[in-house]
């Protein structure tokens, strides 16, 4: 039995705690106190639950995420058993203080069997998080206050037990048997990485870009396919020996043997920021950066790529030179599809052990070109043989070359590279018949077979939402988080499709009715951060961090044959802040994605800090705005403008949902390429609001309300937010030619997860996907798959929000009580301002808190006019109300806004 099929047999099992005076319930403790592990009987427990502190608590949110989750659930929704406690409210029949808890994880009691996988250090860091999370401030009557005198009665020890195992995740997922990734290859002259000194410290906290302390010769491939080459279970974690491919250049970037695969330093890894990934192990051979290939017209390896500010190149050759097109999955084995020329290729990869060495054997499927080829092997000084006998072998400016004659086309060779020359790598040519790739281009056996269930959990229905929990087969043979990322539907309705940030895109069935389960199935992997999921014709695009791609599937399994390249066009550095955000199409079939800028540093390429056009066919790419600092997302509004959210931070003195109009305009991050001298405000285009991060820590992505169910609120603008994990109407206006608005946050529970994407259902119901990974409060769960449901009942909300020169029109969406509507004492209003500067966010200037003198409810009972003496344009306002509905029922809100211009009064 695997570790993760055992915690997810023991997560099934309900926790129920002893009673701290030692009765039991029916029945009796599981384990016997002579089946406990000798260390048991001598552990510090007063000296556990005198330690705690921020750690243990993100310690014990994962071991809650593993073993408890599934049944006990969360603040939003309970557990997927119904007779499982749910600690934010639940009652504990038997005991809540920790040495009980303590006892009842280790013995087991009534249907939980014994958490015997766990240390003490582990139960007791669950239980820290249980009571903070849970039970302090959500079920305080349950909360057990500990004491010196608790503490000296417990039973004494002096052992600690043995230490945990530590946690890491993202080297126990399988992520296939190739990566794609930017990674840097290291080898024995791999230069150290700058020093970053105390000046260059203090050059950055004046505000000035981070300097890079990149090594000065550091081979990182920008667009890496890292590929595992040797047999076995695991995926690329689990191997040996790897070759990378590098689709910009088109070069074969090198191969390297041992036990690790990479460092894992990285974002998407172990979280780390300002770092990317290296390999570890032995290097068997290298070829720098820079064209795998001469232009086929000059014969010439001179580059002609973007040259970015700190003298490297990045992005693709021109498509008259080379063009990645793809890569096909078949089995175990990747087979790389690109043209140089007007030649198609075909590349895989295999290695043959041999007693001397490891040797890696290159096949090239070339058709016909009407040029000579002349590709770059790699660094000269290491062992190469070649298959064919009109292939010259060459060497020239430190590198071996291979020049194949345009007669000699179309022309099968292999290539066998080893870290030291030897005899026997010829004999290896000259025995084996070099491999035709063809049909492991036509579809292959199925790699994913297993459709795993998982149970849909629902809330109550009693106000105007109702919210169900789609779970994630927190059991699978992958090790998945399954960190959701984008969603989309098939033309008939009947799947979603998920993409995650580890690389995978899943297929969920069973979201089109009233189903007690759904049911996942993995369809890719091996992909680059993909943050986008669009499904146009039963296509699924997807927008990963290296390309813009659709998923092919030939032989009708389901699973992807083909991970065609639609443009990958845009420019990428290692740097781990640049993600590619959000994926939409017009009614063209023009696509459209956002990409973020480096974090606190210099801009290096075009692409940073943008927003991008890609048309239908994927034959251009262009920029369309500029200046955004992390931009998550992109909503196309009716008119065919945009809407773009960006994060608090350097130029960024708080959230912003930016409205964003033609004519590749600025908005205002100095730190994205292109930013103007200027940096004063007037010189960026201001955004339809300014976002306190209290109140949305991180905005998403926003979408249109398409659903008739949703009433008042059809056709409203809806933002995601990936800070709180909530779902926020945006009502705004338009005056004097500048959008103006703000955010008032639907009556639903912030849910687990950080909210990414969502889109509307043919059904009308809207589904959500999210994760937890930078910079969220919404860290219970690694990953989310949601649906809101509008149950048709009031949920008085302010759909549209007007400013004017005596004071502000909400218009809500169901009648409100007019004694209540009309009692100014009912609301209170603060204003103040912000500075946008280099360095990060900015405090709040000319606070002030601004009278109602009136308030005046419309006949219907939902338009709103507060009379507000003073009231002027602002960066930021805040209306706090405490109303009550028609009926009485309570209508609580906080709607923050931005002010530019002011109507002058209407008459009437």
């Amino acid at each position: 039995m695997t570790p993760m099929r055992l915690l997810f047999i023991l997560a099934l099992l309900p926790w129920i705690a002893l009673g701290q005076d030692g009765s039991l319930p029916p029945g009796s403790l599981l384990l016997p106190e002579s089946k406990l592990p000798p260390y048991e009987k001598d552990i510090d427990h007063a000296g556990y639950l005198r330690e705690f502190d921020k750690k243990a608590l993100t310690r014990g949110n994962l071991i809650y995420q593993q073993v408890c989750y599934n049944c006990h659930g969360d603040l939003s929704l309970p557990g997927s058993l119904p007779n499982s406690t749910r600690f934010s409210e639940g009652k504990f029949q038997y005991g809540n203080d920790p040495y009980s808890m303590y006892q009842a994880i280790t013995r087991g009691w009534r249907l939980m069997a014994p958490q015997i996988h766990l240390t003490p250090q582990e139960k007791y860091e669950v239980i820290h998080f249980i009571r903070e999370k849970y039970i302090r401030d959500h079920n305080p009557s349950e909360y057990f206050e500990i004491t010196e005198e608790y503490l000296a009665g417990l039973p004494r020890g002096t052992s600690r037990g043995p230490k945990p195992e530590k946690r890491e995740p993202w080297k126990d997922f399988h992520y296939g048997d190739f990566m794609m990734k930017s990674i840097e290859l290291v080898g024995p002259d791999t230069l150290p990485e700058q020093v970053f000194t105390d000046e260059k410290r203090a050059w950055a906290k004046k505000g000035n870009p981070r300097p890079d302390t990149l090594s000065p010769n550091a081979n990182i491939a920008y667009k890496g396919i890292a590929i595992r080459l040797d047999e076995g279970e695991g995926g690329m974690p689990a191997g040996r020996a790897f070759i990378m491919f590098e689709h910009d250049t088109l070069r074969v970037v090198g191969a390297w043997t041992g036990e690790g695969f990479v460092d894992w330093n990285e974002i998407q890894f172990n979280g780390r920021h300002v770092v990317h990934a290296k390999t570890v192990g032995e290097l068997q051979f290298e070829l720098p950066d820079g064209p795998g290939w001469a232009n086929p017209k000059t014969g010439k390896f001179s580059d002609p790529r973007f040259v970015g500010l700190d003298g490297r190149r990045f992005g693709p050759l021109p498509r008259s030179w080379g063009k990645y097109r793809g890569l096909y999955h078949h089995g175990n084995r990747a087979v790389i599809a690109y043209t140089i020329g007007g030649a198609n290729i075909l590349e895989a990869y295999r290695v043959q052990e041999t007693e001397e060495q490891m040797v890696f054997v290159r096949t090239l499927n070339i058709e016909k070109s009407s040029r000579d080829l002349l590709m770059r092997v790699a660094k000269a000084g290491i062992g190469l043989a070649v298959s064919s006998e009109t292939a010259v072998i060459d060497e020239e400016g430190g590198f071996i070359t291979l020049n194949i004659p345009a007669s000699a086309t179309p022309l099968k060779l292999e290539l066998f590279l080893a870290k030291y020359p030897s005899p026997h790598l010829q004999r290896l040519a000259n025995t084996t018949p070099p491999e035709d790739l063809t049909p492991l281009t036509r579809g292959g056996p199925s790699r994913w077979p297993q459709e795993l269930a998982a149970p849909i959990v629902k809330s109550h229905e009693k106000g105007g939402f109702a919210w169900d929990r789609l779970s994630r087969p927190l059991e699978n043979p992958w090790n998945s988080q399954i960190r959701a990322t984008g969603v989309d539907f098939s033309s008939d309705g009947k799947f979603a499709y998920v993409s995650c940030w580890d690389g995978e895109v899943w297929r969920v069935e069973g979201i089109d009715g009233d189903h007690s389960a759904v049911t996942w199935r993995r369809i890719a992997a091996g992909l680059y951060q993909p943050l986008g999921l669009k499904v146009i014709d039963d296509r699924i695009y997807l927008t990963c961090r290296d390309q813009l791609l659709v998923l092919r599937d030939f032989n009708g399994d389901g699973e992807t044959d083909y991970y065609e390249a639609v443009n990958s066009d845009h420019q990428v550095t290692e740097h781990f802040h640049e993600f590619a955000m959000g994926l939409q199409a017009d009614q063209e079939g023009n696509f459209y994605y956002a990409k973020s800028a480096r974090h606190a540093k210099a801009p290096l390429v075009a692409h940073h800090g943008t927003l991008i056009k890609v048309t239908a066919d994927g034959s251009r790419s262009e920029i369309i705005a500029h200046g955004f600092r992390a931009a998550n997302g992109v909503c196309i509004n009716p008119d065919g403008t945009f809407i773009v959210t960006d994060q608090e931070g350097h130029w960024n003195p708080m959230n912003r949902i930016n409205w964003v109009k033609p004519g590749n305009r600025f908005y205002g991050n100095m730190y994205g390429y292109g930013a103007p001298e200027d940096s004063s405000d007037s010189a960026m285009e201001q955004p339809l609001c300014w976002v306190a991060k209290s109140f949305d820590r991180s905005p998403a992505e926003l979408l249109w309300i398409d659903s008739e169910k949703w009433g008042p609120l059809n056709g409203k603008l809806l933002n995601l937010s990936y800070g709180h994990g909530r779902l926020e109407i945006v009502p705004h206006e338009f005056v004097d030619g500048q959008e103006q608005g703000g955010m008032i946050r639907l009556p639903i529970p912030d849910l687990p997860t950080g909210i990414m994407r969502g889109r509307f259902h043919p059904n009308g119901h809207l589904y959500i996907c999210g994760m937890s990974a930078w910079a969220t409060s919404q860290m219970d769960l690694p990953g989310g798959f949601y649906r809101i449901r509008a149950t048709g009942k009031p949920v008085h909300l302010p759909i549209e929000l007007n400013a004017y020169t005596e004071g502000l029109r909400l218009t809500f969406s169901d009648p409100l009580d007019p004694a209540a509507a009309q009692d100014p004492k009912n609301y209170a209003v603060s204003t103040w301002g912000l500075k946008r500067s280099s360095h990060y966010g900015s405090d709040r200037y000319n606070t002030k808190t601004l009278e109602v003198a009136s308030a005046k409810l419309s006949g219907d009972g939902k338009i709103l006019k507060l009379t507000i003496p003073g009231i002027e344009p602002v960066w930021q306002m805040q209306i706090d109300y405490q109303l009550a509905g028609a009926n009485g029922e309570p209508v609580i809100g906080k709607l923050q806004n931005t002010i530019y211009n002011l109507r002058e009064p209407e008459e009437g």
